[in-house]
C-alpha cells in the first residue's frame, strides 16, 4: 500500500502545484514569525543583568530583590507567587563584619551607592520660556573610592580622595585633575577633582563621605567579597553562604534572608530594572506566541481544507477506480506533508534575519533595552527555529484529516447541513461573549486577557460559521445585488447562493484580519488617549523645577504652592479567578499641602488632605472598586524593597491612568527607594505672577519601567501577524479561483462576456470587503467596548485615519486577490 500511496502523492503533488502554491506560502511565513518568537523568547529567558561595577568580586551579598505571597486558591493547596523589585533591597552593615571573618576572604567591602545630579542647575521654568530652560539635570552614580576595587577601576592619574571635599571621577565623566564637581542645591562648594579613573561616568569619595551622602547609616547596598589567592568561587561562596545563616541575617527591609551572589546573578545587584523588563518581555512575547499560534492555526486549516475540498470529485473517481479510503487519506497526508516540511524548513531559514532585524533594531534605540539588561543570543539558540518549523509543518499536516472528512461529507461546495458544524460555532461565539463580558467585569491585565481571549473565541466561531454568515448577508444583499447590478448582479448572487461554504471560506480571513487590525490598533489607542485627558486634567501646575525640594521652591518669589513627585512602584497582591497574583504597580509620592493648584487626582469620594498623616493612601477608582475599597478602609501594600504596610484610605480619585493607581505621601515613600530626590517639582505661581496664556508643563503620567520596549516589540509582532493575515486573504481568494476554472469557462460558453465577468468579480469583491469589514467591526467592538469600559469608563477610540487605513487595506487585498486570481487564469478577458 505505500507505493500507491507514494505514487498518488506524487502525481497529485505534480498535478495541483499551482493550488499548493498559496499553502506553501503561508506555511512559510508562519514558520518564519514562530521561528523568530522562538529566537526572541529564547534570547530573553536566557537574559540576565550584566556584571559592571562587581566584576572583581567573585562573591556578592545583596538583599533578595524578589517578593513572595503565598496563599490558598479555591480548592486547592497553597501556591506561591512572586515578582521582582524595582528599589534597593538593603544589606545590614553587620554583614560586613561577617563576611570579614569568612576563612578565604581578602576583603569584604561595602557598596554604598548614591545619585550625583550634574549639568545645570535647579531653574525656575515657566513652560511659555522654552529658552530658559536648561539641559538638563543628568544623574550618575555616587561611590566610595573603596568600592571601585570591585571592578576594579584602578586610577589614570590623580590620587584617591582623602577629604569629604575631594573626588575622584570616572574617565566617562570627562572631567580633569583639578577640576570641580558642582551640583544643584548642594551649595557652591562641590568637590574637587584629585584623580581620574578607568570605567564609565561616576563619582567617587571617601568612605565617611559615601555614607553621609546614602543617608543610610546601618545599611549598605550590598557586600563585595574579594577571594584571597587559590580559593575557589564554589568554595568561597559555601563559606559566605554558611556564615551568613548562622549569623541570622535579613535584609532591612521584608526581613528576608541574605543572597550571596556568583556569575550573572552578581548583575542583579547592580542593575535592578534588568529583571523586571525581563520577566515583563517574556510575559509579552509569551501571550503574542499564543495569538500568533491560534491565527496560525486559523489560517492553516482554512487554507487547507479549501485546498482539498476543490478536490473532492478527484477522491471519488480514485475510490471508483479502486482506491481505499485509507490510501487516499494517506497520500493527501503525504502530500501535504511534503508542502508544509518544504515551505516550513524555508521559513526557518527566514526567521533568522527576521529576528535578527528585531533585536538590532531595539540595540539602536537608545533606553528602549533597560539599562544591563544583557540579551544573549548563543549559537545553539538558531535550532530552536527547527522545532518552530516541526510544529508548524505538524500543524499543518493535523488538519488534513478534518478538512478531507468534512470535504467528503459534503459532497462538494455545498454547506453541509449537518448539526455538529452550526452547534460549534454556536458554543464559541456564547464563549466569545462570554469572555467579553468578563472583561468587563475585571480591570489592568486580567481584562486585556479577557478581550484578548474573545476576540479569538468570536473569529474561531465566525470561521465555523463561515457558509451561515455567508448566506446571511446574501439574503440581505441579493435583490439590491439582481436589481442594480444586471446580468452580472444575478451571476453573483446565483453563484453566492450556490457555494456558500466556498465564500464562508474567503470571509473568514477577511473577517480575521479586520477583526485583529482593530483590536489591536484600538486598545492602545483608547487606554492612551483617556490617559493623556486624565493628564491633562491632573496637571494644573503652571511651574517645574528640577534637581530640588518642593520646600526649597516654596521660598522662591512667586511660588503659591509646591509638591515633590517621587515616582516608584509597590506591590498589590490580590485574588484573580480565585489564583493569587502579585501586581507591580507605578505609584507616585506627593506632599498633601501642595496639591492644590499643582495636581488635581480628581477625587470622588474622601480628602487628599489626610495624606498629611502617616500610614495612609489614595487609591484610583478601579482599584478601589476592585478591592471594595472606600475611604476608612485598610488596604497592605509592598513598597518598591519589599517592606509590607498596611495603609488606611484617605481619598478614591478617578484619574488613576495617568497618575497611578497609589498617591502616597512623599515621605512615605522616599525611605523605600534606591533614590529618593524627587523626579521633579510641579509648583503654582501666585495670583498675577505669570502670564495669563503661560502653558502648564508637561502633564504628569506614570509609566511602567520597560513600557517602550514591550511597545516596539509588540508592534513588530503585530504588523507580522497582521501581514500573515492578508496573505492568507490573498492565498484563499487565490485558491478560490483555482477552483472556479471550469464554471468561468462555462459561463464564457454560455454566452457571458469578459466585461460582465469583470464586473461580477467587483461585486464579488465588494460583496466580501462590506460583509467581512462589518462582521470584523462587530467581532472586534464587543471586546473592545467590554475593554473601554473596564479601562476608561468610556466607549473605544480609533483615530478615523487608523480606521480608513485598515478598511482601505482590507478592501484593496480583497479585489487584488479576486481580480487577480481570475485574470491570472485567463477568465477576465
Amino acid at each position: 500500500m505505500s507505493r500507491a500511496v507514494r505514487l498518488l502523492a506524487a502525481r497529485s503533488l505534480r498535478a495541483h502545484r499551482s493550488a499548493w502554491t498559496a499553502v506553501f506560502v503561508a506555511v512559510a511565513v508562519t514558520s518564519a514569525l514562530l521561528g523568530a518568537l522562538a529566537l526572541a523568547l529564547g534570547s530573553a529567558g536566557l537574559g540576565h543583568a550584566r556584571v559592571d561595577r562587581y566584576a572583581a568580586a567573585p562573591v556578592v551579598v545583596a538583599g533578595d530583590q524578589e517578593v513572595r505571597w503565598t496563599t490558598t486558591p479555591w480548592g486547592d493547596g497553597p501556591a506561591t507567587v512572586s515578582t521582582e523589585l524595582t528599589e534597593r533591597v538593603r544589606v545590614p552593615r553587620a554583614a560586613v563584619d561577617v563576611v570579614r571573618a569568612v576563612p578565604g576572604v581578602r576583603a569584604a567591602v561595602p557598596d554604598e551607592t548614591f545619585t550625583v545630579r550634574l549639568a545645570g542647575t535647579a531653574a525656575l521654568r515657566p513652560a511659555d520660556r522654552t529658552a530658559d530652560r536648561p539641559d538638563g539635570v543628568r544623574t550618575y552614580p555616587g561611590r566610595s573610592w573603596e568600592a571601585a576595587a570591585l571592578a576594579p577601576y584602578g586610577l589614570r592619574e590623580g590620587r584617591e580622595p582623602r577629604t569629604a571635599d575631594e573626588a575622584v571621577v570616572g574617565a566617562g565623566l570627562g572631567l580633569m585633575v583639578g577640576g570641580t564637581v558642582r551640583e544643584p542645591g548642594r551649595g557652591s562648594a562641590g568637590y574637587r577633582v584629585v584623580g581620574v579613573a578607568e570605567g564609565p561616568a561616576a563619582l567617587y569619595v571617601t568612605g565617611a563621605e559615601a555614607r553621609a551622602r546614602a543617608g543610610r547609616p546601618g545599611a549598605v547596598d550590598a557586600v563585595g567579597v574579594l577571594a584571597e589567592p587559590g580559593v575557589a568561587v564554589d568554595t568561597l561562596h559555601a563559606r559566605v553562604r554558611a556564615a551568613l545563616d548562622r549569623a541570622g541575617l535579613e535584609d532591612t527591609a521584608s526581613g528576608q534572608p541574605l543572597r550571596a551572589l556568583t556569575g550573572d546573578g552578581r548583575g542583579g545587584a547592580e542593575h535592578l530594572g534588568a529583571a523586571p523588563a525581563r520577566s515583563a518581555l517574556l510575559e509579552m512575547l509569551a501571550a503574542v506566541s499564543g495569538t500568533v499560534v491560534l491565527v496560525a492555526v486559523l489560517v492553516l486549516a482554512s487554507l487547507v481544507a479549501q485546498a482539498l475540498r476543490q478536490r473532492a470529485p478527484e477522491r471519488e473517481l480514485l475510490r471508483a477506480v479502486g482506491a481505499t479510503p485509507r490510501q487516499v487519506r494517506a497520500a493527501t497526508g503525504r502530500e501535504v506533508t511534503r508542502v508544509a516540511g518544504t515551505a516550513a524548513v524555508l521559513g526557518a531559514l527566514g526567521a533568522v534575519p527576521l529576528f535578527l532585524g528585531l533585536w538590532e533594531t531595539l540595540g539602536e534605540r537608545p533606553g528602549v533595552v533597560p539599562d544591563g539588561l544583557e540579551l544573549p543570543v548563543p549559537a545553539w539558540l538558531f535550532t530552536a527555529v527547527l522545532a518552530a518549523a516541526a510544529v508548524t509543518a505538524g500543524v499543518t499536516r493535523l488538519v488534513v484529516p478534518f478538512a478531507v472528512g468534512r470535504a467528503d461529507s459534503a459532497g462538494g461546495d455545498r454547506s453541509g447541513r449537518g448539526r455538529v458544524r452550526p452547534t460549534v460555532g454556536i458554543v464559541l461565539l456564547l464563549a466569545g461573549l462570554a469572555s467579553a463580558g468578563a472583561a468587563s467585569l475585571q480591570g489592568g491585565d486580567a481584562a486585556a486577557a479577557a478581550a484578548g481571549t474573545a476576540t479569538v473565541t468570536l473569529v474561531a466561531g465566525c470561521a465555523v460559521l463561515g457558509p451561515w454568515l455567508a448566506r446571511a448577508a446574501l439574503w440581505v444583499l441579493a435583490r439590491p445585488m439582481r436589481r442594480l447590478g444586471g446580468a452580472p448582479g444575478r451571476l453573483t448572487a446565483a453563484g453566492a447562493d450556490a457555494h456558500a461554504r466556498r465564500l464562508g471560506a474567503a470571509l473568514t480571513p477577511v473577517v480575521l484580519v479586520t477583526a485583529f487590525a482593530l483590536v489591536q490598533l484600538t486598545a492602545g489607542t483608547t487606554v492612551g488617549r483617556a490617559a493623556e485627558t486624565q493628564a491633562r486634567a491632573a496637571t494644573t501646575a503652571r511651574l517645574e523645577f528640577t534637581g530640588t525640594t518642593a520646600e526649597e521652591v516654596r521660598t522662591r518669589p512667586g511660588v503659591g504652592a509646591a509638591t515633590d513627585v517621587l515616582r516608584s512602584t509597590v506591590v498589590l497582591a490580590r485574588r484573580a479567578a480565585g489564583e493569587p497574583r502579585l501586581d507591580r504597580l507605578p505609584v507616585l509620592g506627593v506632599d498633601a499641602t501642595g496639591l492644590r493648584g499643582t495636581l488635581d487626582p480628581g477625587v470622588v469620594a474622601g480628602d487628599l488632605a489626610g495624606l498629611e498623616a502617616p500610614g495612609t493612601v489614595a487609591v484610583g477608582a478601579a482599584t478601589a472598586d476592585s478591592l471594595d475599597l472606600r475611604p476608612g478602609s485598610a488596604v497592605t501594600l509592598r513598597y518598591g524593597d519589599g517592606a509590607e504596610a498596611e495603609l488606611r484610605v484617605v481619598a478614591v480619585y478617578e484619574r488613576s491612568l495617568a497618575l497611578g493607581e497609589f498617591l502616597l505621601p512623599k515621605e512615605a515613600l522616599a525611605p523605600h527607594m534606591t533614590d529618593p530626590a524627587p523626579s521633579r517639582v510641579l509648583a503654582a505661581g501666585l495670583p498675577g505672577t505669570l502670564p495669563d496664556r503661560a502653558a502648564v508643563p508637561a502633564p504628569e503620567r506614570v509609566e511602567l519601567p520597560g513600557a517602550e520596549l514591550n511597545g516596539i516589540v509588540s508592534a513588530s509582532v503585530v504588523s507580522a501577524i497582521g501581514g500573515l493575515t492578508l496573505l492568507s486573504v490573498l492565498s484563499t481568494l487565490a485558491l478560490t479561483g483555482a477552483g472556479r476554472r471550469g464554471e468561468l469557462r462555462l459561463l464564457r460558453q454560455v454566452g457571458a462576456t469578459a466585461g460582465q465577468l469583470r464586473r461580477m468579480f467587483a461585486l464579488e469583491a465588494g460583496f466580501l470587503t462590506g460583509t467581512g469589514l462589518l462582521v470584523g467591526l462587530v467581532v472586534a467592538a464587543l471586546p473592545l467596548t467590554a475593554f473601554a469600559r473596564s479601562f476608561t469608563g468610556g466607549l473605544p477610540y480609533l483615530p478615523p485615519s487608523w480606521a480608513g487605513l485598515v478598511a482601505g487595506t482590507v478592501a484593496v487585498t480583497v479585489t487584488a486577490g479576486v481580480l487577480l486570481s481570475h485574470r491570472a487564469r485567463g477568465t477576465s478577458g
